[in-house]
């Protein structure tokens, strides 16, 4: 499967409605507007090929980008390369897919962690606070959950849009996993306000942090 070859056949998959959707989301024009559910489809045909994933990345093409993040494999990308790509992303959907199946399985995950921690690129922090949710969820030994907070309370207002999506994931997960600071999580969440008003479809948990915390809580119980 040459480059040109894997082109073609998501520029066909390309539908203008979906082009039109990602517009809405910020997405620019270099997109073909294939629908996620054919992009796997084709990842699975194409199976994992690091060159041609890497060609795909480095089009800039949205689809092409989603397409190769399912035939990267991780490991074979150094600290630097995964760091590189991170900082190119430039749209939502993209980050999300980069940060869930290739980020999140990078053997130098946790040393770019704290490195995007401290980051002003958004992309870079958007990857950062990311992988901090995962582990506040998953592996919380050694985190320092009120710092966290502190940081949430005093940045989150003002930081990036690409920013506050992962944090707000971060105040969320501390208020559901840890009952000792489910308290001051609903507090900086009520006082921030930050998706208070997002639309959700009926049925779907708000990102509202409060209404997020207990929702879920209530689940647990």
């Amino acid at each position: 499967m040459t480059l040109k070859d894997a082109l073609a056949q998501l520029e066909s998959l390309g539908h203008e409605k979906v082009r039109a959707q990602n517009k809405k989301h910020g997405a620019g024009d270099h997109q073909f507007g294939v629908r996620l559910g054919d992009i796997r489809k084709l990842a699975a045909k194409f199976k994992t090929n690091q060159p041609l994933a890497i060609a795909l990345w480095d089009t800039g093409n949205i689809d092409a980008r989603l397409l190769a993040i399912l035939l990267l494999k991780p490991q074979n990308l150094s600290r630097d390369e995964m760091d590189r790509m991170v900082r190119s992303v430039d749209f939502v959907q993209v980050a999300d897919w980069l940060n869930a199946n290739v980020v999140k399985n990078h053997p130098d995950k946790e040393s770019l962690r704290q490195s995007w921690m401290q980051d002003d690129d958004p992309w870079a922090a958007r990857a950062g606070w990311s992988l901090t949710s995962e582990r506040i969820a998953k592996r919380p030994d050694g985190l320092d959950l009120p710092a966290l907070l502190d940081r949430i309370e005093a940045e989150m207002g003002n930081a990036a849009s690409e920013v506050q999506w992962t944090m707000n994931f971060c105040l969320a997960g501390i208020g559901i996993h840890f009952p000792k600071l489910r308290k001051r999580a609903l507090a900086i969440g009520e006082r921030l306000g930050i998706y208070r008003d997002y639309p959700v479809s009926k049925g779907c948990t708000s990102p509202f942090a409060p209404l997020w915390i207990n929702e879920m809580v209530r689940r647990q119980s």
